[in-house]
This record gives structure tokens, sequence and C-alpha cells, in this order.
């Protein structure tokens, strides 16, 4: 793991964040989660600064897009979110499980 997915992996092992079990590196179809809570279909990716590169957006945009239609909500979230403040991350989490979307 990254060292954003550990410090993230810290704070959302063990059914910690609100109740909500989350499971990390979970493949789904043919590509591997970095997070996801099934219960509530969310699955976090934490993107570095290789997703910068066009060619990898192009990628991920079609990641998210397969991942959508099997239903499942995609957040994005970059690596320095979680190394620089980890709160920030956990917000965005929760705001993703409270609205369901």
């Amino acid at each position: 793991m990254t060292n954003a997915e550990t410090i993230l992996w810290r704070a959302l092992r063990g059914s910690r964040f609100n109740g909500h079990k989350f499971r990390r590196q979970v493949p789904v179809g043919r590509y591997v989660a970095d997070f996801l809570c099934v219960e509530s279909r969310l699955i976090v990716e934490l993107d570095g600064a290789p997703h910068e590169r066009p060619e990898q957006q192009i990628h991920d945009d079609q990641r998210t897009a397969w991942l959508r239609a099997q239903g499942y909500q995609v957040l994005r979230i970059p690596n320095d979110i979680v190394i620089g403040g980890c709160d920030i991350a956990l917000g965005l989490i929760r705001d993703s499980l409270a609205s369901g979307e």
C-alpha cells in the first residue's frame, strides 16, 4: 500500500468508520478497488501524481464509468488530501456515504 492508503486504512478498517465495513484492494470485475464498502456500494480510490497524466485520466474515466454502470459510487481522493489531513478525506467519505450517490 502507498503511504496515503496506509493512513486511510488505519481509519477505515475493522468497521471503525461510523460502523461501515470497508475492505481494501478488492477485485471488482477486471479492476481492483483501493477501498470498498460493500453495503453502501462505495468505492474510494486514492490518486497520486501518475493519475494526473492525460492517458491515465482517460483510463480512470473509463474505469469510473464502468464501475458506476455496475451500480457503484466512486469517490476519488488525491493522496495529498489524505496525507495532509486525513480528516478532510474522512469527511468526503462520510458525505458520500450519507448521500448514497
